[in-house]
């Protein structure tokens, strides 16, 4: 048997989650300005007599970077934004997988989770 939330300490994740979200809308936003910076200036490079200097690399590394840490970001939007369908579902605190709740410790440290510890140790 699974244990209910109470409606306060939803409220409260619902606040952590809706403010996740916008804090990881933010940065993808500005990773999003960042990359288009970076195409530009790789493809000015790309122009430049020496494409394969170390300044033609350093801007390729950062490329790729800016690239990875959005995808990261946008996972994480992901799981926020089913962590909120979940509450509006009325099953947020339940495990996907083995169906008990989670216990409130681990939505306090992850509040887009939604497999228990063991389940998600199994993942």
């Amino acid at each position: 048997m699974t244990r209910e939330l109470a409606e306060s300490t939803l409220d409260r994740f619902r606040v952590r989650l809706e403010d996740e979200h916008d804090r990881l809308t933010e940065i993808l936003e500005e990773l999003e300005e960042d990359l288009e910076t970076s195409r530009m200036t790789e493809t000015a490079a790309e122009r430049s007599p020496d494409p394969g200097n170390a300044e033609a690399g350093s801007m390729k590394f950062e490329y790729e970077k800016e690239r990875s840490l959005g995808e990261n970001t946008r996972d994480l939007l992901r799981k926020v934004e089913r962590a909120q369908e979940r509450m509006d579902e009325g099953k947020y605190g339940i495990c996907e997988r083995c169906g008990k709740a989670i216990p409130v410790a681990r939505l306090e440290a992850i509040p887009y989770a939604t497999f228990c510890v063991e389940d998600a140790a199994k993942r």
